[in-house]
């Protein structure tokens, strides 16, 4: 599988495939990313309006379908990583049997958190905040927007399914869609438009369930009708492989570890700010779109540089895929230099959008925002390096107990540290973001190691 390591690596690769490739991919992934972060986002606008009170409510509510994103996430990225393995060794039965394994396991967690949050939406809400007003806020927008949840496992899934094999357009036009019908059905529902009652914060949530049952059925319609690289049918959810099964569970478990220890991380930065006033939920709501508005970009590239090293690993191009690496690396850091520099420049236009916010709310926001312009440029070299090199390039463990250790060693002990003895809200919200710039000395010793090239793949039988 090897070449000689006797060879210069140059720092840029010459191979133009590359770049069109990354491109070719970026693009419609991040486009995608863009669209389905601004579902949640339109929500987030569109009831500022109400108060402090209800785009807090709306961001607590959203905290439970960031933990499904990203369970559902980890396990798109084991369908990702193995299929994207397969696809490069031309192997579609096996890509398959990986996404029907990966599609029962996630629609599996859809449908029960589904159900714990349809029956306990105040309780679910109570352990991220103690304003009273605010979990009721959020309880009254969970416990319709929780229905939604087994429809986005299953669309996430055969989305991943199609990007695997190099077919990404499909999900940013579902996820188009989708945001059309949800911004539309905002207007309606939240503020009583084109004869439909003024249902506030329950109109958030219903059109976002209605958007979500909406792109389903445009994925299975394509999946199933209009696709002509896996050519699924419905039977082929019905098989599974006992071998594949054990590689799903093997390599899919840190994926979805990983994601899942991120999510606690995510759910537990809310708990923390959660112990300031509404002004602080509010404008930690406000900074955190703000900076997923500006990853989402980032997230595009580097899900394409996932997809790409997948494929060059699964073909065994060693040599090629080094020089891949060295690309990435500076491209990267580049990036991250520029989206802090915009991040900077535009939080105080992005934090106008939101024109119920009071001053203080407004206030903290801005600091925020700073503090999120010079810890993004970290998040973009090191979620390229680590996510779209490493995990992708078949050493998931790594980056699973990476995670881990930041998370549970670093992030949350110290913003608790820092609450404990009364810092300021800035402080806080820098300790939990503290992470992404740590994270790059990890990053650049690993991926210039280059063992984290590891074939998945079994041979066909």
């Amino acid at each position: 599988m090897s070449e000689s390591g006797s060879v210069k690596i140059p720092l840029l690769t010459r191979d133009r495939s590359f770049y069109i490739s990354l491109f070719a991919l970026a693009v419609p992934v991040a486009l995608q990313n863009l669209i389905t972060f601004a579902v949640n986002f339109a929500d987030n606008l569109m009831v500022s309006s109400l108060g402090d009170s209800a785009v807090s409510g709306v961001y607590m509510g959203n905290q439970i379908q960031t933990f499904l994103q990203m369970f559902s996430g980890g396990v798109e990225g084991a369908i990702l990583v193995l299929s994207a393995q397969y696809w490069g060794k031309a192997d579609k039965e096996s890509i398959k049997r990986i996404v029907s394994i990966g599609t029962h396991f996630s629609l599996l967690f859809g449908l029960v958190l589904t159900a714990v949050c349809a029956l306990l939406p105040a309780p679910v809400i109570g352990i991220f905040t103690r304003d009273a007003q605010v979990i009721a806020d959020g309880a009254a927008y969970l416990r319709i927007v929780c229905f939604s949840y087994a429809f986005f496992c299953l669309t996430q899934a055969l989305i991943a399914a199609m990007r695997s094999v190099e077919a990404a357009n499909i999900g940013m036009i579902v996820s188009g869609i989708s945001l059309f019908i949800n911004i539309g059905l905002n207007y309606a529902l939240i503020f009583g438009k084109l004869g439909l009652p003024a249902l506030g914060i329950k109109g958030a949530a219903l059109a976002t369930l209605i958007s979500r049952v909406a792109e389903t059925g445009i994925i299975v319609f394509y999946v199933f009708r209009t696709d002509k690289k896996l050519c699924l049918v419905p039977g082929d959810f019905l098989k599974t492989d006992a071998l594949l099964r054990k590689d799903f569970i093997r390599y899919g478990l840190p994926i979805i570890g990983g994601n899942v220890v991120w999510s606690v991380n995510l759910m537990g930065n809310s708990i923390i700010l959660g112990r300031f006033n509404q002004s602080v939920i509010a404008a930690a709501s406000v900074a955190n779109n703000l900076n997923s508005l500006a990853y989402v970009a980032v997230n595009g590239m580097s899900s394409a540089v996932g997809i790409i090293t997948g494929k060059t690993v699964g073909a065994g191009k060693t040599r090629l895929m080094k020089e891949y690496a060295k690309t990435t690396q500076i491209l990267f850091f580049g990036i991250g230099l520029l989206t802090g520099l915009l991040l900077f420049l535009l939080r105080v236009p992005f934090i106008s959008l939101y024109s119920g916010l009071t001053s203080e709310a407004a206030g903290f926001a801005k600091q925020f925002c700073t503090v999120l312009s010079v810890t993004i440029i970290g998040t973009c070299y090191q979620a390229a390096c680590l996510f779209g090199l490493v995990k992708s390039g078949g050493d998931i463990g790594f980056v699973f107990k990476n995670d881990t250790i930041f998370v549970f060693g670093v992030v949350l002990p110290s913003a608790v540290i820092a609450l404990h003895f009364g810092a300021p809200a800035w402080v806080v919200f820098a300790c939990l973001k503290c992470d992404q710039i740590l994270k790059c000395v990890v990053a650049v010793f690993k991926i210039n190691s280059f063992n984290w090239m590891k074939n998945l793949t079994r041979e066909k039988r």
